[in-house]
């Protein structure tokens, strides 16, 4: 009973067999078939050997959502060269709340105007970027997914000069609400005030004055590699010492994670302008370096993503299966053809043939005929 139930679960087994093999007396091999199994075979190879290389590749994906974190402080990281004597001008941050915020974490450092070679060529190579920037969007995945480190900005210094040291670097950070604010800077050091804040300027020169300056780096939240921020590397030159620079920043918090660093960070998008400040023409203002910013209430989650194995499997087993399939069809149909073509030919010929022998037996009987009509 045991032999008769397995042989019977055998039997069965065989029956859900869903690949019947053929007998070998039934195949025939051909020249067409096995020249179309390396055309598909080169094929799968090629394509599987591509799929590999779509599966190591990466891509950023954007997500958008509220940002609901308003009790922390926000940071804002500046190194900015204006081209006045640093005992001349005052850097400080006043908030929507007309709070003032402490310079204390800004450091004046006299240094020259003027770039050395090397410096020009960072610069230059920092605008560059930014123009490649607002062509080809895609080029901040890349930034984002290689984390390229980019030169400290207290890396770039002047080299020894006889030249008097002509302007002032402001570099630094500072701690600010997460509100919108003002981050300036003007003539004269700044003091407190009961109604916000005021600046020593009249003890300045009016033959001082020049605004003339150079962003080297400003951001805002953590300085994580593979951001370069859009205002890294804007010079402004001004032929008039009465000039107001503005500059209207609208901030993005910015959640980055990748495979090599997971950071949160700011984003932002600025817009400028500048005019010359000249009361008897009704141009009023006061001159100085001015960056308004305001903060968005989206957040950007920025995630590096990666083809799953198991996509991966599926997709390689459809390229195999799709082009064995597709080339078995292919040269059943091209076989089919070309029967039919051979047999129509076949065919042609044969009417041809007897076509040919009628005609002569017809001509071998009409000269027999003829002869037998002489003969009587």
């Amino acid at each position: 009973m045991r032999r008769l139930t397995k042989k019977k679960a055998l039997n069965l087994v065989k029956e859900l067999d869903a690949f019947p093999k053929v007998p070998d007396s039934y195949v025939e091999s051909t020249a067409s078939g096995g020249t179309v199994s390396l055309i598909a075979f080169t094929f799968m190879a090629a394509l599987a050997f591509l799929e590999f290389f779509v599966y190591r590749d990466t891509w950023m994906k954007y997500e958008y959502e509220v940002d609901k974190d308003f009790t922390s402080k926000l940071r804002i990281n500046v190194d900015i060269t204006v081209a006045m004597k640093c005992q001349y001008i005052g850097a400080d941050v006043l908030d929507l709340a007309e709070t003032m915020v402490a310079s204390d974490g800004l450091e004046y450092e006299p240094v020259n105007f003027e770039l050395s070679p090397q410096q020009r060529l960072w610069q230059l190579t920092l605008l560059h970027i930014q123009e490649r920037l607002r062509l080809e969007h895609s080029l901040q995945d890349v930034l984002f997914k290689s984390a390229i480190k980019i030169a400290p900005p207290s890396s770039i210094k002047n080299e020894d000069s006889p030249a008097p040291l002509n302007a002032c670097r402001i570099h630094g950070h500072l701690y600010v609400n997460k509100v919108a604010g003002n981050f300036h800077i003007t003539v004269g050091k700044s003091i407190p005030h009961p109604r916000g804040h005021a600046h020593l300027a009249a003890l300045v020169s009016h033959d001082s004055f020049n605004f003339s300056h150079r962003i080297n780096h400003l951001s805002f939240g953590e300085m994580i590699p593979g951001i370069i921020s859009t205002l890294d590397g804007t010079e402004k030159v001004s032929p008039e010492s009465n000039h107001m620079f503005q500059y209207f920043i609208t901030i993005v918090p910015t959640k980055l994670n990748t495979y090599k660093i997971a950071a949160d960070t700011h984003q932002y998008s600025v817009t400028e302008r500048e005019r010359v400040i000249n009361h008897a023409l009704g141009s009023h203002g006061v001159s100085g370096i001015f960056m308004k910013y305001d903060i968005s209430s989206l957040m950007i989650r920025v995630t590096e993503q990666h083809m799953p194995l198991w996509q991966f499997l599926v997709r390689l087993c459809g390229i195999i299966g799709g082009i064995f399939s597709t080339t078995g069809m292919l040269h059943g149909v091209v076989g089919f053809l070309v029967d039919v073509i051979c047999c129509r030919l076949q065919m042609g010929i044969y009417r041809n043939l007897k076509e040919t022998s009628l005609a002569v037996q017809e001509n071998s009987e009409t000269s027999a005929l003829m002869e037998n009509q002489q003969q009587h």
